[in-house]
């Protein structure tokens, strides 16, 4: 079974009522969990806090539709699934916080999980290429429910937040200050390629569905990474003549 008829199957025949009984956020609870539904809960996380993200901003965008579906490799004719699931999420009276809660509750011994949820919800509003102040409001929210500090929310964000000249910070990507040492450098680096290598986000819950999100993380990390040594490298050439 797909995640997309596993999401299908959860939501039921609202107009039947047989659909998911006592809100949407009882499928995060680890006490509710089907054989293999992890990777599914997973899925339904991003759609469900994106659907919250909505509600906090008063508006969903077309560039904010495309880069989910970038994200997300929906299969063809399930969109409708992922519309209602959406569209029910935006209605439940569960507050955000309460979703947020039960996301890490079932991803509690993976933060690397959490923060990939978090790259979604970053990539989502950034997409139209201004993030409001009520999105950055929520995000940190979010932030520190998954229980991350004020630092790896900021590393997180200068991931997909560009500075005023159209560039990311590289030493901000990888959580450095422009002073580490090369040592540092490498061992922060291989670090992250660790945690965030997409085989292993595959073995956390990150379904295949959304390795998009794994691809993108990797890319930064890599993109980062390059242009720092690039400019040491350029920065020793000038000191040896």
């Amino acid at each position: 079974m797909s995640i997309w008829q596993r999401i299908a199957a959860f939501l039921g025949s609202f107009s039947e009522g047989t659909g998911l009984a006592g809100g949407i956020a009882n499928i995060f609870d680890p006490d509710n969990w089907m054989p293999g539904g992890r990777d599914a809960a997973f899925t339904m996380s991003i759609i469900a806090l994106s659907a919250k993200m909505a509600v906090a901003d008063g508006v969903v965008s077309i560039r904010e539709i495309k880069t989910f579906h970038r994200l997300v490799d929906i299969a063809e004719g399930e969109d409708r699934h992922v519309d209602q699931f959406f569209a029910l999420a935006q209605q439940d009276v569960a507050g955000f916080d309460a979703y947020a809660r039960k996301v890490r509750k079932l991803f509690i011994d993976s933060p690397a999980t959490l923060e990939h949820v978090l790259d979604a919800l970053f990539e989502i509003a950034t997409a139209d290429g201004l993030v409001h102040e009520d999105e950055i409001a929520y995000l940190k929210a979010i932030s520190d429910i998954f229980g991350f500090d004020e630092v790896r929310f900021e590393q997180i964000a200068s991931q997909h937040v560009l500075m005023p000249s159209g560039q990311r910070d590289p030493y901000a990507v990888l959580g450095l200050v422009p002073g580490a040492s090369d040592d540092e450098l490498k061992r922060t680096y291989r670090q992250l390629v660790a945690e965030h290598h997409p085989d292993r986000m595959i073995a956390k819950g990150v379904p295949t569905e959304l390795m998009g999100l794994a691809t993108a993380k990797m890319a930064a990390i890599n993109t980062a990474y390059q242009e720092i040594q690039a400019v040491r490298g350029q920065r020793q050439v000038l000191l040896a003549e």
